[in-house]
C-alpha cells in the first residue's frame, strides 16, 4: 500500500508542476508539486528499503529450510527432559 500512495504523490506532484497552469495569491503549485514529487519518491525509497522479501519465488531445500524473521523455530532433534511428578493428597 505504500508504494501506491508514493506513486499517486507523485502522479499529483507532476501534475501540480507541469500540467496546471493557474495564478492563485499565496499559493505556488509548481512549488507544491515539487514538494509532493519528493515526498512520493522519499515514500517509494523507504518501501523498497523495508520490503522484506526480495525473492519472488520461495526457495525450498530439501537440506536447509529458510525461515523468515518472524518465525519461530523448532529443533526436532533437541533433547526432552521432562520431569512428571505426581502429587498425593489425603
Amino acid at each position: 500500500m505504500a508504494t501506491g500512495i508514493s506513486l499517486f504523490f507523485l502522479a499529483v506532484g507532476a501534475i501540480l508542476t507541469f500540467a496546471v497552469e493557474t495564478n492563485l495569491s499565496g499559493v505556488d503549485l509548481d512549488t507544491i508539486g515539487v514538494i509532493l514529487m519528493v515526498i512520493g519518491l522519499l515514500g517509494m525509497l523507504f518501501s523498497l528499503v523495508l520490503w522484506d522479501n526480495w525473492n519472488p519465488r520461495s526457495y525450498r531445500n530439501d537440506d536447509e529450510v529458510v525461515v523468515g524473521r518472524r518465525d519461530v523455530v523448532i529443533e526436532d532433534d533437541a533433547p526432552l527432559r521432562r520431569n512428571v511428578t505426581r502429587r498425593v493428597y489425603r
